[in-house]
């Protein structure tokens, strides 16, 4: 029996009646809404540096999604605190409904283990709107650093100090870092940056010995022979550098990290106007071009529904705090 003639059987006639007249206007407003949006120009927040995962994504997709809605899209930058100045003005931008975050969404798990304040509660203000692709760290050294594979460059680190870059601490290339450090005994100081584009410009220059970083971003500096890489945060290797190995292949059996980039939005946006960005969202990120330029990146494109995105936060958000309590990483801002 379905859920509404169980519904009109333990309800009157009257207020069965009442329920369903209500529920025959609501539903028409919502898609009126849906279809009247947007009416301005819409905002996506990426809370990190120009050049970095997300940055690249957001830049890619931006015109078709604009075409597609009838409005511009504005890319913001607003990077610092590892993405959570930016994405708390996503979070706290209201019920405008013309603010959407493009962010590392495993990243912002991260932040409610590491963070002992935020000004938001990211797992509460967000929502997720939808997944698009996922590309593993490169773990990658200056080409001035004599080493060619991980256990090599474990026992340098143990003779010589090593700076290791981190797009900021707390976020999920330094997590990485620590979690291989821990399983080989390898010993790096960590110098963080605000972002990705900044950890890899100190690693070209020099500055910094030893990265972890999204495939996107760091690949282009890996095939230009500005940085050596040593191994894939992969469980299997990836067709464009195949003859890479694995962290995994390297002695830390079923290691697997990096970067997810999806798209949240306020947590009041109503659902209507949140089924639709996925819609749109999906459509261009699977089109053959963006695929193609992001296979030749080494990123892959995993999409998801919004219900799913909110679950994979949850999931990441949870099995991160199990890395970030034995690591002991603690930031108040």
């Amino acid at each position: 029996m379905t859920s509404r003639r169980i519904f009109l059987q333990q309800a009157s006639s009257l207020a069965a009646l009442g329920a369903l007249g209500g529920a025959s206007v609501a539903l028409p407003r919502l898609a009126h809404a849906a279809d009247a949006w947007p009416n301005r120009p819409i905002r996506l927040i990426v809370p990190y540096p120009a050049g970095g995962s997300s940055d690249i994504i957001a830049r890619m997709i931006s015109k078709q999604l604009g075409e597609a809605l009838g409005q511009p899209i504005v890319v913001d930058n607003r990077p610092g605190a590892n993405g959570n100045i930016g994405a708390a003005m996503a979070a706290q931008s209201g019920t405008d409904n013309h603010t959407l975050l493009l962010c590392d969404v495993g990243a912002l798990a991260i932040s409610p283990s590491v963070y002992t304040k935020l000004t938001f509660n990211p797992g509460k203000d967000l929502k997720g709107v939808a997944m698009l692709a996922y590309s593993p760290h490169l773990l990658v050294v200056h080409p001035s650093v004599k080493v060619s594979n991980l256990k090599e460059l474990v026992e340098l680190s143990q003779k010589t100090q090593l700076n290791f870059a981190v797009t900021a601490i707390g976020s999920a290339p330094h997590l990485a870092g620590v979690a291989v450090a821990q399983a080989t005994g390898a010993k790096w100081q960590y110098v963080p940056y605000k972002g990705g584009s900044q950890a890899i410009a100190d690693t070209v220059g020099g500055t910094a010995q030893v990265l972890m970083n999204g495939m996107l971003a760091t690949l282009p500096q890996v095939q230009a022979g500005k940085l050596k890489l040593i191994a894939v945060s992969k469980r299997t290797r990836m067709p464009l550098v195949g003859q890479t190995p694995t962290i995994a292949e390297q002695g830390v059996p079923g290691f697997e990290s990096g970067t997810w980039q999806g798209v949240m939005a306020p947590a009041g946006m109503p659902d209507a106007i949140v089924n639709r960005v996925n819609a749109e969202l999906v459509r261009i990120i699977r089109s053959p071009e963006i695929r193609a330029q992001l296979a030749g990146q080494g990123a892959e494109v995993v999409t998801m529904t919004p219900a799913e995105t909110g679950r994979f936060y949850q999931t990441e958000e949870a099995r991160w705090a199990k890395v970030v309590k034995v690591a002991g990483v603690k930031l108040d801002a």
